[in-house]
């Protein structure tokens, strides 16, 4: 996929947890997790600027989304840690999350190309494809991303719906 649907995909993947976040704190708290993942979606393409790193490689793998998810959650948990040991743990998690997510999101928008993704590799190499859109289809990318920002949207209100 092009930036477009990964945009889009990472926010259909981040929309219950926006509204969680919603829910429990704020509208523009959640707005501001959609925005950090919509930011971040192409983190995992980095590895085309990168010298002897192959593209859906290490970078397009749980491993990866694991150590963007525990680099997240440590700077949650640093962050937290002003407020107190529960600010701290809540910080810290909903960080490893934001990090897991957005870099997962990734990874199935890549899963729905031809291409698809070796998630689990060097461990295991099996490919895993949907084979349903070329990455470079503009319908594909803007549908996904038309989807991302509905759903959440959808979310962000409906967690603010949600009494205090």
């Amino acid at each position: 996929m092009y930036r477009t649907g990964h945009v889009g995909a990472a926010l259909v993947v981040y929309a219950p947890l926006g509204f969680l976040v919603t829910a429990l704190a704020s509208i523009e708290v959640g707005a501001a997790g959609a925005v950090g993942v919509a930011s971040l979606a192409m983190v995992p393409d980095l590895d085309t600027r990168v010298p002897f790193v192959k593209h859906r490689g290490i970078t397009h793998t749980v491993w990866f989304a694991l150590l963007v998810g525990i680099a997240f959650g440590a700077a949650g948990l640093a962050v937290g840690l002003r407020s107190g040991l529960v600010e701290a743990m809540l910080f810290g998690g909903a960080g490893f999350l934001f990090g897991v997510v957005t870099i997962g999101s990734h990874l199935l928008a890549d899963a729905l190309t031809p291409m698809g993704v070796r998630p689990f590799a060097p461990l295991r190499d099996t490919k895993y494809t949907l084979d349903l859109v070329t990455a470079a289809n503009p319908l594909a990318n803007y549908a996904l991303l038309g989807l991302g920002v509905a759903v959440a949207a959808a979310a962000l209100v409906a967690g603010e719906a949600v009494p205090a």
